[in-house]
């Protein structure tokens, strides 16, 4: 008996919650008029009402008995665990959608609709009611915007391999950072695929491993000249790039929060600006001091590449950048490709 009345209370919730879902349709209000009412009362607390509009319909209703309403109303229970779906949509593909369903387990009822789920527990002397509402789920939109940190270390790569440190320009990892912010556009492709888009700011920055040895412009081409006046306390070149970028990103993870996602693509950079800072120091001097020289005449303009990511759930994402042209203008410094290893930060 204790389904029959969460079966006609819940048929009343599935009205009151679809007409908040559709409040553009208006009820037609001789449908509420209520004519007459045949109230059934049992136990110490139960009670069914149930409204007659008309006198054929309480003809109707005298000759229908508690079964016959309970199949009417298509009520299904699963013997082994006790469920019964209440209410279901059938889809024209074929699919079905399951909208008031119950769970009893002894003294334990669950009633779920949607995402609200009501718990009746008669275990105790007090009967205890319980509303729980389901967080909405997120969907993934067919398009967004937003804003990423690139936080990374430089290298450069010499016909394939890294400098070695007998080399002036070999860089020190700690120092060589590589720094980008990104506003990215992301237009789904389909369920797993994305198409992502968007302008970078880049700040790169070598920082060489002998800090002696200092990049100057010479007549014709970039010299890496060391020191011998003064002791070396920091040595670098640095450049910076506005960047075009578009990579596929594919989820390979049935939850995007929690999956694997793997992104490519090719970006192309126009050079903003370019110098190189030398800092030493002096004997008998307390002050370290700073040299910086332009170094961007022999710097290449543009610089092209490819990119790719690896995202670990939502917020952790690796990534690598090479540039398949060279940092110096043909036979104005050494042959050397740009290469970068990071993380990141602020993910949608």
């Amino acid at each position: 008996m204790k389904k029959l009345v969460l079966v006609l209370a819940f048929l009343g919730l599935v009205q009151v919650a679809m007409a908040a879902e559709r409040p553009e349709q208006v009820l037609d209000k001789k449908h509420l008029v209520l004519k007459d009412s045949v109230v059934i009362e049992f136990g110490k607390a139960g009670r069914i009402v149930i409204t007659v509009q008309s006198t054929e319909d309480f003809e109707k209703l005298k000759l229908m008995n508690i079964n016959q309403i309970i199949n009417e109303l298509g009520v299904k229970e699963n013997k082994e665990t006790g469920e019964v779906t209440l209410v279901e949509i059938h889809k024209k593909d074929g699919s079905v959608k399951e909208v008031v369903r119950v769970n009893e387990n002894g003294m334990e009822t669950e009633v779920r609709l949607g995402r609200m789920r009501v718990l009746v527990d008669e275990s105790g002397l007090d009967t205890k009611v319980k509303i729980e509402t389901d967080p909405k789920e997120k969907k993934d939109p067919l398009f967004k915007t937003n804003f990423t940190l690139d936080f990374g270390v430089n290298n450069f790569l010499q016909k394939g391999s890294f400098p070695t440190s007998d080399q002036p320009y070999a860089t020190k990892g700690w120092g060589s950072w590589n720094v980008g912010l990104n506003s990215m556009a992301s237009l789904r492709l389909s369920e797993a695929l994305r198409w992502n888009f968007g302008l970078a700011f880049q700040w790169y920055n070598f920082k060489f491993e002998n800090r002696d040895f200092q990049a100057v412009r010479g007549q014709d081409q970039i010299s890496f000249v060391e020191r011998t006046d003064v002791t070396g306390v920091k040595s670098k070149l640095s450049a910076s790039y506005l960047t075009a970028m578009t990579l596929l990103e594919v989820n390979l993870g049935k939850n995007k929060d929690k999956g694997l996602t793997l992104a490519a693509g090719p970006y192309i950079g126009y050079r903003l600006g370019g110098r190189s800072k030398f800092v030493y120091e002096e004997s008998g001097r307390a002050v370290d001091r700073t040299e910086k020289i332009n170094t961007g005449l022999y710097l290449e303009n543009l610089r092209y590449g490819f990119r790719g990511e690896v995202g670990i759930g939502k917020n952790v994402t690796f990534f690598s950048t090479y540039d398949l042209n060279e940092l110096f203008q043909e036979g104005k410094g050494p042959a050397l490709n740009p290469i970068t290893f990071g993380i990141k930060l602020l993910n949608d």
